[in-house]
């Protein structure tokens, strides 16, 4: 039985693989069918915030939570705007553009992103170490090849279906390499999400509260960006069984995926998470291929290749580095029951009964 639980992570993950993969392709079908990106992200991101909202309720019933006060507010919110709207808004616009099989490959660039922005605020410890030398190896790796996919073509080996004008940057048809900017600037907005969960942990400590009222925030934020962009009323219209289902789908895997990721990374921490990441690119890149007939470049497998190879780098200088800490710098801050209030009057709180204690996963 315990070699079985064993393999519930490693399972988990696949899973979750297979999961991202179906968002991808399923997105990319219904955008093909006229579906417009930026209300799909609205949709998407309701119906992940009326799934994860009553658990997150619930879960404040039964055991008394930190309060979230209004810096704790504020970085939720930001992290809501940048690392939620703003990456689902150029990552769905790229996937348009592009494809399925580059916007999976484009985010494996997400640890090397990660660690540039973290070294940049001095929260990644660079030096001539041969793990930080490897970690700037593999960023370089990445980097070349996401901009191998950009610019590289080389032999057509599918043709593409044209593309219906729902681009907001594209009207024309498709664009490959405006769609992989787009996917890199998502990958930017979701390693500073990454990093904006830093100081979101420290004032709340409550992840699923946190991540419940991200989901509002971001469902309000996209609205916002749609109800600009697009002012005709038939585009918030869901025409088809497809367009309808691709919009159940993703936000249903989106708050699923909220759980099993985290705890898979709970059990084997982040890193493990990551390693699993270019399983997606392998499943999406030939289902896309059967059912979609993508337009593939050899030039955007050359890249996707070496993308791969620097995530795989960089998560190698990663573990290294966790392999030299001290054990003793290792703290389960989850056993800590602080939280430290920012304001006199929390915009949320609960008043803690006797010593109730924090439900731990």
């Amino acid at each position: 039985m315990g070699r079985i639980d064993d393999y519930k992570p490693v399972l988990g993950m696949i899973g979750l693989q297979f999961t991202y993969a179906g968002v991808a392709l399923y997105t990319r079908a219904a955008l093909l069918k006229g579906l417009s990106p930026r209300v799909f992200v609205v949709y998407r991101q309701g119906i992940a915030t009326l799934l994860i909202a009553p658990i997150a309720f619930a879960s404040r019933k039964n055991a008394s939570r930190c309060s979230l006060g209004l810096k704790s507010f504020a970085w939720i919110f930001l992290a809501s705007l940048l690392g939620v709207t703003a990456n689902q808004n150029a990552y769905f616009e790229g996937l348009y553009l592009s494809s399925s099989t580059i916007a999976s490959a484009m985010t494996n660039l997400i640890p090397a992103v990660t660690f540039v922005i973290t070294a940049c605020f001095g929260l990644e410890k660079v030096n001539f170490s041969l793990p930080s030398l490897a970690k700037i190896l593999g960023t370089v790796i990445c980097v070349g090849g996401a901009i191998s996919m950009a610019l590289l073509k080389g032999p057509k080996l599918l043709d593409a279906e044209v593309l219906p004008s729902k681009s907001l940057l594209s009207p024309g048809g498709q664009n490959r390499f405006l769609g992989c900017m787009l996917l890199l600037g998502s990958s930017f907005f979701w390693s500073l999400w990454m990093v904006l969960q830093v100081p979101i942990s420290a004032s709340c400590p409550d992840h699923l509260c946190s991540s419940s009222w991200m989901c509002l925030l971001a469902t309000i934020d996209s609205a916002t960006v749609a109800f600009l962009v697009d002012k005709d009323v038939e585009a918030w219209r869901l025409n088809s069984y497809l367009e309808l289902s691709c919009c159940l789908f993703t936000g249903t895997a989106l708050a699923v995926s909220f759980f099993v990721q985290a705890w898979c990374i709970s059990r084997r921490g982040p890193l493990f998470s990551a390693m699993f990441n270019p399983l997606c690119t392998v499943i999406v890149t030939i289902f896309a291929t059967i059912f979609l007939h993508e337009e593939t470049y050899t030039g955007s497998l050359v890249g996707a290749f070496a993308v791969i190879i620097g995530l795989y780098t960089v998560l190698w200088g990663k573990a290294k580095d966790l392999e030299e800490m001290d054990p003793k710098l290792i703290i389960d801050e989850s056993s800590k029951e602080i939280c430290e209030i920012d304001l006199e009057e929390p915009l949320l709180s609960d008043k803690p009964t006797n010593d109730d204690h924090m439900n731990q996963k």
